[in-house]
């Protein structure tokens, strides 16, 4: 045997035990990257792995039970209208927010998609983005302030509309702040035969948040422009105040809110959205005139217990139409009580009733509307 052979035979030897040793060793693991939970904005955030983005993912399903209206008997209950009707609605909430140098950077949407008797729809109820003061997005309108307790089935006459915005809010401190706001003024058209949109809607806002509740003062400017090229364009405006006072002495989240709003050429910031129009031109005299209309609102929130509640909402609108058109008056109440046994599942049933009333000269007919409804829903 030569002494290549024997170095050979060493070198494999060697590489045998090795090997073998190798193979004894304890392998390490590789990392995991655990979600961690985000106490930096309130319950229920995680920060996205690999990410110092907080996300909280909640959702929502209802199932409503009604009782549709038997207020007009010879109106509402013929063949063709169904006495009862169902729906059932999910709801998905995504809330992503990062701290940063400039402040504040969030991502919102909420998707809803419902199945009821009519059939099914979908709708991006909000999409939008916040950095620092500034907001863009489809949002709720910076108009808007009180929109109730109750379930809302009949319908009440406030300001409560989705909207896209770009907004600016200032801080003064001591819970007091200011909003500016551009909105989309398509949203806000009431009635038919407008001409294209050009320019979007001025909303400013002042509100206060503070121990006692909150106050809220908003104004609003709208284009209205007709697409009869006789007609002239008119500039609408709506303006409102509302507050809402906490009643410890009754419960200690108790509330009571009042709420006033006055729109001309612009109904929809005084929660008329049907049965009206913003602008009219008259033919015979050329002239181009705006509807005027006011409401009053306001709710109540007691709590009997911890988790057994009742709301009541009510609402009165009065609206004034241009040469000889359709004026009339609407009121509206409905009353709910609610039982949580749960944390985010409550059992619920309400009563509504609304009254609208037309002027001497209209040809419509006096109308009531009396509806009921059964909810179960679960938020998570």
């Amino acid at each position: 045997m030569n002494l290549k052979s024997i170095m050979l035979g060493a070198a494999a030897a060697a590489a045998a035990v090795t090997g073998a040793q190798a193979a004894d060793l304890p392998v390490a693991p590789e990392p995991v990257d655990y979600v961690r939970v985000c106490d930096a904005f309130g319950a229920r955030f995680f920060y996205i792995p690999g990410t110092e983005t907080c996300l909280r993912v909640g959702g929502r399903v209802r199932v409503d039970f009604y009782f549709n209206d038997f207020g007009d008997k010879p109106n509402n209950w013929n063949r063709a209208a169904n006495g009862t009707s169902t729906r059932a609605r999910g709801y998905l909430y995504l809330d992503a927010r990062t701290n940063t140098e400039y402040g504040l950077v969030r991502a919102y949407t909420t998707m809803i998609m419902t199945r009821d008797s009519a059939g099914s729809s979908y709708d991006l109820d909000k999409a939008f983005i916040q950095f620092g003061n500034f907001t863009f997005g489809r949002a709720g309108s910076q108009y808007d302030f009180f929109t109730g307790n109750a379930y809302n089935q009949v319908g009440k006459n406030w300001s409560d509309e989705n909207s896209w915005v770009a907004a600016y809010t200032a801080a003064f401190g001591n819970g007091v702040s200011a909003t500016i706001s551009l909105e989309d003024g398509t949203y806000r058209r009431v009635g038919t035969g407008y001409a294209g949109h050009r320019y979007p809607d001025l909303v400013a806002a002042l509100k206060v948040d503070q121990g006692w509740g909150s106050a809220k003062i908003m104004a609003a400017l709208h284009e209205s422009r007709l697409a009869n090229a006789s007609s002239k364009s008119k500039l609408g405006y709506g303006v409102g105040a509302g507050v809402t006072i906490n009643l410890p002495m009754l419960g200690k989240k108790d509330s009571i809110s009042f709420q006033a709003q006055y729109a001309d050429g612009a109904v929809s910031y005084a929660g008329v959205t049907s049965g009206a129009q913003d602008v009219v031109y008259n033919p015979v005299t050329r002239a181009t005139r705006t509807t005027k209309a006011w409401s009053l609102s306001g709710g109540l929130l007691h709590y009997w217990t911890d988790n057994v509640t009742s709301a009541i909402d009510v609402s009165y609108a009065n609206v004034d139409a241009p040469f000889a058109g359709t004026d009339y008056s609407r009121w509206s109440v409905s009353g709910n009580a609610q039982w949580e046994p749960v944390s985010g599942l409550i059992f619920g049933a309400e009563l509504g009733y609304a009254s609208i009333d037309y002027n001497r000269g209209s040809r419509l007919r006096d109308k009531d509307t009396i509806s009921g409804m059964l909810r179960v829903q679960r938020t998570f």
